[in-house]
């Protein structure tokens, strides 16, 4: 159920979330919205600083997201320096909003790794809602997922709206 990293519940527990909390929402007539996140330029980290380095700021990165979810949100990892949280009954704006303080948050971030500084931090997030962009988990996934690579092609640290 958890990634042993970074803390958060892993992609096998959050398909499985995914799916009965948008069934939850659907039945209370409610939006459940999503947050996808990419740590920008995370090879980069890996190769210069070594995946120690890497790991640390998964961890940090774990830590941080714990932050700012409520107790009913699902916060995972997705895979590699993916991450997804889950907002159940969180409309589209509050999510973005949410979205722009985890964004700034992460900036502020001072990870180390063997006493030296890993540098700044930045994340690319992209944030989509059911129902609006989707009825299914896989649709709102691949419009969280599509608005994260614009965010990337758009210049990386940045939330973009599907």
């Amino acid at each position: 159920m958890r990634d042993s990293l970074t803390g958060l519940f892993n992609r096998r527990y959050m398909e499985e979330a995914l799916e009965r909390e948008m069934l939850r929402c659907d039945r209370k007539q409610q939006p459940l919205s999503v947050i996808m996140l990419d740590v920008d330029y995370f090879k980069r980290i890996n190769d210069t600083l070594g995946h120690d380095a890497g790991d640390a700021v998964l961890r940090e990165l774990g830590r941080c997201l714990q932050s700012y979810v409520r107790g009913s949100d699902i916060a995972c990892r997705y895979g590699g320096e993916e991450f997804l949280l889950i907002l159940p009954e969180a409309s589209l704006g509050v999510t973005q909003l949410r979205a722009e303080q985890i964004r700034a948050a992460v900036k502020q971030l001072h990870v180390e790794s063997s006493g030296q500084p890993v540098g700044a931090i930045t994340l690319s997030l992209g944030v989509a809602s059911f129902p609006k962009h989707g009825l299914e988990g896989e649709a709102i996934l691949k419009a969280a997922d599509t608005a994260l690579y614009r965010a990337k092609q758009e210049g990386r640290d940045r939330a973009i709206v599907a």
